[in-house]
């Protein structure tokens, strides 16, 4: 098996095992989706910055060949937003709306990018074993490192991750990537209900940013909110080892495993 979640296939993409979700063993987690399509925008060479990103999940992402296509809706001469869309033979998986900004001509003074108030990835112990269908999956591609809380435990947590496998085949992942990957993991991060109970999918990853991560490793400092009607929120802060990076949140699909079923 590829040591990336995708294959090139033509002009489409073929998942690994390694994109393999919690929730059913022929769907895909959805981070790496998300940064299949972050991809796909950063492909249009605009020489802007990802200030805002988010993809809208209309239904599970499978285990089968998909194509992402992105284009320009507004350009501008400092912001700029492009839409993109996830599909296989069957229609559209997700789309995705994303603004763009270009990058001061000279430094400005950073403000309230404060440095992380957690331990970092190797001070962080690796209390993290999951395996969901006995063999690789999103979970085994990913380096985790937990500097608060622990997987699976009620409460928030925040956790290091870095991707142990490319995004796509042969190529070196970007900083967006490193992101987008990492940041629909806030909902399992910081879980308030046991898994094997609850579903709690995110329909949903919007992702802000101030500023790129600089290293390998991004943190994600999550909790999750939960209301009596079964509509979740996870909050998720975003670091890197120099400090603050940006924000993410998932708006989640809450219920009984009894009383329902992966949408």
């Amino acid at each position: 098996m590829s040591d990336a979640f995708y294959v090139t296939d033509g002009d489409g993409f073929l998942p690994t095992e390694w994109t393999r979700g919690p929730w059913d063993p022929a769907a895909q987690h959805a981070g790496p989706p998300a940064a299949l399509v972050g991809r796909a925008v950063q492909a249009l060479e605009l020489q802007l910055q990802v200030a805002r990103f988010t993809m809208e999940v209309l239904r599970p992402v499978p285990l089968t060949r998909q194509r992402v296509e992105a284009e320009l809706i507004r350009s501008g001469r400092r912001v700029s937003f492009a839409r993109a869309r996830l599909a296989d033979a069957d229609g559209d998986i997700a789309l995705a709306g994303v603004w763009l900004i270009r990058p001061s001509a000279e430094p400005l003074p950073e403000v309230n990018l404060e440095p992380a108030d957690l331990p970092g990835p190797e001070e962080s112990p690796g209390r993290f074993a999951f395996d969901p269908w006995n063999g690789p999956s999103y979970f085994s591609a990913m380096d985790w490192r937990f500097a608060r809380g622990v997987f699976l435990e009620p409460g928030p947590a925040a956790a290091w991750m870095r991707m142990k496998v490319q995004l796509v085949e042969g190529e070196e992942p970007s900083a967006l990537t490193r992101v987008l990957v990492a940041a629909d993991s806030g909902n399992g991060i910081s879980t308030e209900l046991p898994i094997d109970e609850f579903l709690f999918i995110n329909t949903e990853l919007s992702v802000h940013l101030a500023r790129m991560p600089e290293t390998e490793w991004v943190c994600l400092d999550a909790v999750t909110r939960i209301g009596e009607a079964g509509v979740g929120l996870a909050e998720s802060v975003l670091w890197d080892r120099r400090g603050r990076i940006g924000r993410g949140s998932q708006s989640l699909l809450v219920a009984r495993r009894s009383a329902a079923s992966v949408p």
